[in-house]
């Protein structure tokens, strides 16, 4: 049996912990940067967050070509600190946060999906991650 690849994507945000974590669970936040690539938007998202609530985003092509769900059911949630989860496909995701005064350090890991390149999922999460970065540190609440 094949080992489960980890992969870690993380980014530093300049901004305040609490509002990283409001940007990062709440559903009106998170149809705003949830997308790899300016091609891609997410019109749909809903978060129960808690330990065994369930989340569920609609990730699709803007030009109708392509979309899935995706989603999962929380296996740990503590405020501020870390969100747990298991995929639809059995495969685990950690996020930890952690803020210093205007500077929070978002980091990810998750286990690797055996179907697709290594390289390719990492460069997606982090690309993700990096949208989720830009749109908190330009938005005013």
């Amino acid at each position: 049996m094949q080992t489960s690849k980890i992969i870690t994507v993380e980014t530093t945000v300049q901004a305040p912990l609490e509002k990283v974590w409001k940007y990062w669970t709440e559903p009106e936040h998170i149809t705003k940067w949830n997308n790899a690539s300016d091609d891609w938007h997410t019109p749909f998202a809903e978060n129960d967050l808690r330990a065994g609530g369930k989340f569920v985003s609609r990730m699709e092509a803007k030009d109708g070509s392509a979309g899935f769900d995706f989603g999962g059911i929380y296996d740990e949630v503590n405020l501020h600190e870390v969100i747990a989860y298991t995929m639809g496909d059995g495969r685990k995701v950690r996020i930890t946060f952690s803020g210093q005064e205007n500077e929070t350090k978002v980091i990810e890991t998750f286990d690797a999906d055996p179907t697709n390149p290594i390289e390719f999922q990492q460069q997606g999460w982090q690309a993700i991650l990096n949208h989720f970065k830009q749109y908190v540190e330009q938005t005013n609440d």
